[in-house]
């Protein structure tokens, strides 16, 4: 029997949750459905009851959709970068919730591809000049961190096996928040190590990343490199201004809020700086969207100050980054849930992926570094869809 036939006596249309075990819900995962598998556990919605409206602000929104939902919905979605662009935020027919997923390698390898074309957006000099350019920003300005990104385009041979990508993705960094959701435009899919916002209960606790290097197949190169990146001093400042941020930003809904230092957080493909900070709600009818609203976008992604590092990614980058580095997630009716920063993701429409990844640019970045950086946060989408050794430069002539 398939798996999503096994779900079918315990996932319904009431919108009421049941359990299972989060592998089967890889397994179970259809285009269209929502998928987020996190240390926490893994949630599988299928359908759209309701669809939030367009709102300013996607807090009230989901309030609304919620009130006008039955009692034990939930609402799961993504929030896009640019303020002011619609979210993708519904109410679906039916929810699972489950573990996390278990790592089961197979014995049989993956099927190794090539693509059928690979354009970036920008290629790797346009970029290098966009860091420049940033960097030529700063001085004189109140400008102290801009975020660039650039995209990958690649074209396969055959429409790409959503279920199938997830699972490579979870094979190959099992605690990531791994993830897909529809945009309307295509399905955003990724494995993002970096936590928004969580509220369970009146616990609230967001990991923010910044500082980045690329790990090493050499144990004792890679064991350098994170010592390195520890005592980075470039690093720590671009870290630092994300931490505080975030708890800049969490400061006027806790109380007991507790910043950790600063420590290595690991990916399969990145050494992390990461800092953990929780704090006891004030308010018990502030949601997981309203801290997610108030976050979003951090200095992790976007810049410092906000304003003038949105002018420069509007003047500098080529494209619509749409939902990437954006936010996805879920809010149940009581305000829990859990969001997540949209990165190591990419935009899936039948063949085509559009790939994406960005890098702080702070005084004293250098170029060539943050081009490696980005083609480094490629590689992880890039394997997972199946591509030989040889692409996964970044493609990024």
């Amino acid at each position: 029997m398939a798996a999503t036939e096994q779900l079918g006596s315990i996932v319904d249309s009431t919108g009421l949750a049941g359990r299972t075990a989060g592998s089967e819900l890889v397994a179970a995962y259809r285009p269209g459905s929502f998928f987020l598998a996190s240390r926490a556990g893994t949630l599988l919605a299928h359908g759209v009851a309701h669809r939030a409206p367009d709102a300013a602000d996607p807090a009230e929104a989901v309030r609304a959709v919620l009130a006008a939902a039955r009692p034990g919905s939930v609402v799961v979605g993504a929030l896009p970068f640019a303020p002011g662009a619609p979210a993708s935020l519904v109410v679906p027919e039916a929810v699972h919730h489950g573990p996390p997923p278990v790592v089961t390698p197979s014995p049989v390898p993956r099927p190794r591809r090539r693509p059928l074309a690979m354009r970036a957006v920008p290629g790797q000099q346009v970029y290098a000049d966009g860091v420049r350019a940033a960097l030529e920003l700063m001085r004189g300005n109140e400008l102290e961190k801009v975020v660039l990104a650039r995209a990958l385009e690649v074209t396969l041979g055959e429409p790409v096996n959503l279920a199938e990508l997830l699972g490579s993705l979870i094979d190959l960094d099992p605690v990531g928040y791994t993830f897909a959701v529809d945009t309307g435009q295509g399905t955003l899919v990724g494995s993002s190590p970096e936590l928004l916002v969580s509220r369970k209960g009146g616990t609230v606790f967001a990991n923010p990343l910044a500082g980045t290097l690329p790990r090493d197949r050499d144990p004792v190169v890679d064991g350098q490199r994170a010592t390195r990146l520890l005592g980075s001093a470039k690093d720590r400042l671009e870290h630092g201004l994300v931490a505080e941020a975030v708890a800049e930003g969490l400061r006027p809904f806790v109380r007991k809020l507790e910043v950790s230092e600063p420590e290595l957080l690991p990916t399969t493909a990145l050494w992390h700086l990461s800092t953990r900070i929780t704090g006891e709600l004030t308010d018990p009818d502030v949601s997981s969207v309203d801290l997610a609203r108030a976050l979003h976008p951090t200095p992790a992604v976007c810049g410092t100050p906000v304003a003038s590092a949105r002018a420069a990614i509007a003047d500098i980058e080529s494209f619509d980054r749409g939902f990437y580095t954006g936010a996805v997630g879920w809010c149940d009716e009581h305000g829990d849930g859990e969001w997540v920063v949209a990165i190591r993701c990419g935009l899936v429409d039948a063949n085509t992926v559009r790939l994406f990844a960005g890098a702080g640019i702070v005084p004293g970045s250098r170029p060539a570094d943050e081009v490696a950086e980005t083609s480094a946060k490629f590689r992880p989408l890039l394997t997972a869809l199946g591509f030989a050794h040889e692409e996964l430069d970044g493609g990024a002539r």
